[in-house]
């Protein structure tokens, strides 16, 4: 079966990781990317180099004619989207529930959830075999946030990861019969582009890493893995799952 896997956010950090190791196990890699141009062609050059194919789509994921324009040219260029992991997403601000701003908590959901939906939606109508096609898999990218409302300051945030792991058990109950299998990755606090600059306060890390199990912080390629797994024939009767990849979760 030929396998053409789409990454929202594959310009970087834990969608970057996963282009490049799901390339060397035979994928055709679509990267979509927002703003991170260079970074994408990086990928896509890394790839190329190694006999692999792939391409770079920009796209924000919070306009629907970007969704819809990010599909259409992965098939054009790729073949039909086997594959999915909806990897783009936003911190949004910061603070407290009092603090919150009515524009950035819409341009939050806009990216975390109703622009993971409508890739969704797109996957659907050509995964599905209602549809005619031949199934497939796909990985939200949530967060441990979710599970506690995430750390202090990050209510918003959580909010936003909870409605992906809701979303994701009842869009893998609709098309478990349809050939699709959809599950949640839940990561911990991982070293990427999005938490590097808090990383480097050490008294921050140090604060982090007490609060991890496993007294680290997590690397995007362990994450790849997992990703990958769920991806694979290896899960192949899992679906609705929320797989953990935190290094053990929160000591509160």
């Amino acid at each position: 079966m030929n396998k053409t896997l789409l990454i929202t956010g594959g310009a970087s950090g834990i969608g970057a990781a996963t282009a490049r190791l799901a390339a060397t196990r035979g994928y055709r890699i679509a990267i979509n990317y927002r703003s991170r141009d260079a970074q994408a062609k990086k990928v896509v050059a890394d790839i190329e180099a190694k006999g692999g194919k792939a391409i770079a789509l920009p796209g924000d994921m919070a306009k629907e004619a970007d969704v819809l324009a990010m599909f259409d040219q992965t098939e054009r260029a790729l073949g039909p989207v086997t594959h999915l992991v909806n990897s783009a997403g936003t911190n949004g601000r910061r603070g407290r529930v009092d603090e919150y701003d009515a524009e950035v908590l819409q341009k939050l959901f806009a990216v975390n959830v109703i622009g993971l939906m409508l890739c969704c939606r797109e996957a659907a109508k050509r995964m599905s075999t209602k549809h005619g096609g031949k199934g497939g898999a796909i990985v939200n990218v949530s967060s441990m946030a979710a599970t506690l409302g995430g750390r202090l300051g990050s209510s918003a945030y959580a909010a936003s990861k909870g409605a992906v792991d809701a979303f994701t058990k009842g869009f893998a109950r609709e098309c478990a019969a349809e050939g699709i299998r959809v599950n949640s990755l839940r990561p911990g606090m991982v070293l990427t582009e999005m938490t590097e600059g808090r990383l480097k306060d050490a008294t921050f890390r140090t604060s982090i890493e007490k609060s991890i199990p496993m007294g680290r912080i997590g690397k995007s390629d362990e994450i790849a893995e997992a990703v990958l797994w769920l991806l694979s024939d290896e899960s192949s009767f899992i679906t609705g799952a929320m797989l953990d990849a935190a290094g053990g979760g929160y000591i509160i």
